[in-house]
């Protein structure tokens, strides 16, 4: 369902493009033209015939996938409908359900394709459904979707779809234009129209009838002895208008009703002074100022709990003078109270506000358990539809402990990168900033989180985001991320936030206000996303970062962040894609773009305005020249060395050359805006593939858990003698060794702490441990001095510093190996991970290495 839930918002546009939409609004005087009766053509989501089907009557079901959530939109294969009936013994609920199971393709449910996304299927309600003669059905209730149920066409809102059943007995009437959304009680896809806009109404009866349309009693179309009429009208006023069709014959009546909103002329007012973007509260919070960016749009209205989700002219908005902002005052509220609301655009769309920081989403929310968000505010159930945002003058406030936290020097930290719903079982922050003991006897300096921003769904790896100032409800309310975050600090550990600005996902408001229904992408006119991706490795909608208003936003969102949540650094996920030069392959996406790297001197710019000593670290990947560029600002970059040293690890002697652990091999003049890593979310793990794919010789076998284990303790001991800031990928000090692939590559992962019962898992945490507090207690360990040799199967690393010197040499190899090596002076040399001693009585070394054998010898004792 969370699959399904993403696709669904992806598409929630694609009504927009077959609907009228209006520049005015108004009320009704009608015209007083008479309009004969016409052939009706129905169009929609579901169309149908006969016009009023009956319960023993063949009726014939027609869908348009490219209307509703257009979740099968495109799709080639089989379509089944699964559907069941309400009857007049079911409470509205279905019954009678025909399919065995929604994931199961059921032969009598298959439609036929008629091509252009359009399936048909023919069917007779009460043998279809096996319904007993005595109970009388109300309605059909119907989806359809795939064989196995992954891709599902339904309403635009994600609602089930339904069709009326009628008694023959009786006279019918109902609409067929404009086109009404089939859900339980229909409703016309366009809700509001302006003053001026004409309207177009047809009808049909189930007999030859006199019929009459009328616009707020007034008619304006009739038609004698005859199954339909149609008509048109001009809207003159504006407030709720109700249009009615009448049809009279042999001595019955029958009507029906729809209702829409038709607004006055737009009102163009300037934003009251020190309203923001979102919501400003006012008047002691009796008042909120609630403002949108949206240009080229028509007009908008504010509903919500506040005007019991109506478009209530009272809260249509006005335009600023530039027409890029839309804005309305809101009164007469309990500063106390929360409200849900969302803006109601150009008649059609209704969307959350980009820049709320709690939103409520009626189909995930429900899996979020009161442990994790206490007291979640409740989803206007019946009265809403989508996702909505929630406002409050007075919220719950987090009182910081700490509000002078150091952070580490670049050159000393070391970043656990963790994914919360992963790390612990519980995935909340609560118990999250319970298991900070553990990071602190590793000795961390600074927490790396995986996306927090509101995402689509609840599992995810976050990288599918929507809403940026809304901390995701899956971990818990944003109280409880403050509270971890002030924990981190009080532990001396900073908190660096993965930040997801090359692309949003559908479910965004800003996706949706410029959004090519037919084409399902991004319109030419959106202000923050282009039309296409520029990058081979875009996912969701991409931003264009060289628009102003994404530029204002990303500042926004940063700004936010930075001063609202006191977190201390970002990681930028794919910041290579801030870019507007079109690339289709790696080679050119990776090559040096002076607009990226303005783009990114600009925001970090910003940011150091902000707070000169904050994080900004890129997930990079660009040519070195790129990169030098990038480093010479003071940005830190990504460098991924998994590759290298998991072909060390597992013992094969092509590609095991890991020296790009060192700044030098970069060009890099500044020696800390390098955060290397062997792991990361992103790959496979080593221990995995040492166990997997491992080299072995004789009874040595780097497959043998002990031995990978004992392999990636000396792969620790390189990575962290290595100057410059390092990474962890969770559980990597413990030699997690399930697949990055299991239950799909961002799919969830068991966070397996049993993993420290085991001696040879222990031993490696103890190691990280050890090379950690070397790294961050000595300043050999920052030295500009060193040289290096990782070519060959011995490999060594000489740090050279003012009051200590330290040589890593170990044994890549899967046989033994001699080890002959210049140290930098005779003496006693100190195995820092052991306490035993060598030695020397010249600088040369020389040792026969077994396979996996490492040593950290140190000139002096040092700090542990």
């Amino acid at each position: 369902m969370k699959k399904f839930y993403l696709l669904l918002l992806v598409f929630v546009l694609a009504y927009a493009p077959a609907c009228k939409k209006s520049d005015a609004g108004g009320g009704g005087n009608p015209s007083d033209t008479t309009h004969p009766s016409n052939p009706v053509t129905e169009t929609g989501l579901l169309t149908w015939t006969p016009p009023f089907p009956t319960d023993t009557g063949a009726i014939t079901i027609t869908l348009d996938a490219s209307k509703g959530n257009a979740g099968l939109k495109g799709y080639g294969g089989d379509v089944y409908i699964y559907t069941g009936v309400v009857t007049d013994q079911s409470n509205g609920g279905w019954k009678y359900v025909a399919s065995s199971s929604f994931n199961t393709a059921d032969p009598k449910s298959k439609t036929t394709s008629l091509g252009n996304d359009k399936y048909q299927i023919t069917l007779r309600p009460r043998s279809f459904y096996n319904v007993p003669s005595g109970e009388k059905i109300l309605k059909l209730a119907l989806l359809f979707r795939n064989a196995d149920g992954s891709l599902v066409a339904r309403n635009t809102d994600g609602s089930d779809m339904f069709i009326n059943i009628y008694d023959a007995s009786k006279l019918q009437v109902r609409f067929t234009s404009p086109e009404f959304a089939p859900k339980f009680t229909p409703e016309p896809v366009l809700q509001t129209q302006m003053t001026g806009d004409e309207i177009s109404v047809s009808a049909v009866s189930s007999q030859a009838s006199s019929l009459t349309i009328s616009l707020n009693g007034a008619s304006f179309a009739t038609a004698s002895n005859t199954t339909t009429v149609s008509g048109k009208t001009k809207l003159t006023l504006g407030g709720t208008q109700t249009v009615k069709v009448t049809a009279t014959a042999n001595g019955q009546t029958a009507e029906t009703t729809y209702t829409f909103v038709s607004a006055g002329t737009v009102e163009i007012a300037a934003l009251p002074s020190g309203a923001k973007d979102g919501v400003t509260f006012i008047n002691n919070g009796t008042s909120a100022i609630l403002n949108i960016y949206a240009p080229d749009r028509k007009f908008g209205y504010v509903i919500g709990d506040f005007n019991n989700w109506q478009a209530d002219p009272k809260y249509f908005m006005k335009k600023t003078p530039d027409g890029t902002r839309w804005w309305v005052q809101v009164d007469n509220l309990d500063a106390n109270k929360y409200y849900t609301y969302q803006y109601l655009v150009d008649g059609t769309l209704k969307v959350a506000d980009p820049y709320c920081e709690l939103i409520l989403d009626p189909d995930n929310d429900k899996y979020i358990s009161s442990e994790t968000f206490p007291n979640m505010p409740s989803y206007p159930t019946g009265k809403a539809t989508g996702i909505v945002s929630v406002m409050q003058a007075t919220p719950q406030q987090y009182n910081w402990q700490v509000s002078n936290f150091t952070r580490p020097d670049k050159k000393d930290l070391v970043i656990y990168e963790l994914h919360v719903r992963d790390f612990i079982g519980a995935h909340n922050y609560q118990t999250l900033k319970d298991t900070l003991t553990y990071l602190t006897r590793l000795g961390v300096n600074a927490v790396e989180l995986m996306p927090v921003t509101e995402f689509e769904g609840n599992s995810s790896w976050g990288y599918n985001p929507d809403f940026y100032f809304a901390a995701d409800k899956y971990y818990g309310p944003k109280t409880a991320l403050k509270a971890f975050i002030d924990e981190c600090h009080k532990k001396g550990i900073a908190v660096i936030l993965d930040m997801v600005l090359n692309h949003s996902f559908g479910q965004s408001p800003m996706v949706q206000l410029y959004f090519d229904g037919t084409a399902q992408k991004p319109a030419a006119n959106s202000p923050w996303f282009n039309v296409n991706p520029t990058h081979p490795y875009n996912v969701g909608y991409d931003f264009n970062h060289e628009s102003a208003a994404t530029k204002y936003f990303v500042k926004n969102v940063l700004q936010f962040w930075m001063q609202q949540y006191k977190v201390d650094g970002f990681r930028f996920d794919l910041s290579k894609g801030f870019t507007e030069n079109m690339s289709s392959n790696d080679a050119d996406f990776a090559k040096y773009d002076a607009s990226r790297v303005a783009i990114w001197k600009e925001y970090n710019n910003f940011i150091k305005n902000i707070d000169p000593n904050f994080y900004v670290i890129l997930e990079h990947f660009a040519v070195d020249m790129e990169e030098q560029a990038l480093s010479a600002e003071g940005m830190m970059l990504w460098n991924n060395t998994n590759y290298n040293f998991n072909q060390a690890t597992m013992g094969y002697t092509t590609d095991w050359d890991f020296s790009r652990i060192f700044y030098d091999k970069h060009g890099f003049t500044q020696p800390y805006n390098l955060v290397t890593y062997m792991e990361s979310h992103d790959e496979e793990r080593l221990q995995y593939k040492n166990e997997q794919y491992g080299n072995s010789s004789g009874a040595y076998s780097t497959k043998d858990l002990a031995t990978g284990l004992k392999r990636q303790q000396m792969a620790a001991a390189f990575l962290f003698s290595s100057p410059g800031p390092k990474m962890i990928w969770e559980f990597g000090e413990v030699g997690y060794d399930v697949s990055i692939n299991q239950g799909d590559r961002t799919g969830e992962k068991p966070p397996h702490w049993e993993y420290q019962g085991n001696p040879d898992r222990q031993a490696l945490y103890n190691v990280f441990a050890k090379m950690i507090r070397l790294k961050t207690k000595n300043a050999v360990f920052a030295t500009s001095n060193f040289q290096y040799d990782l070519s060959g199967a011995v490999k060594n690393i000489k740090l050279n510093g003012t009051d200590a010197n330290v040589v890593v040499v170990g044994n890549f190899d899967v046989n033994p190996q001699t080890a002959n090596i210049t140290f930098p002076s005779s003496g006693t040399w100190y195995d820092c991970l052991t306490g035993a001693t060598i030695t020397l009585g010249s600088t040369s070394y020389t040792a026969t290495l077994t396979p996996g054998e490492y040593h950290v010898y140190s000139s002096k004792v040092l700090n542990q």
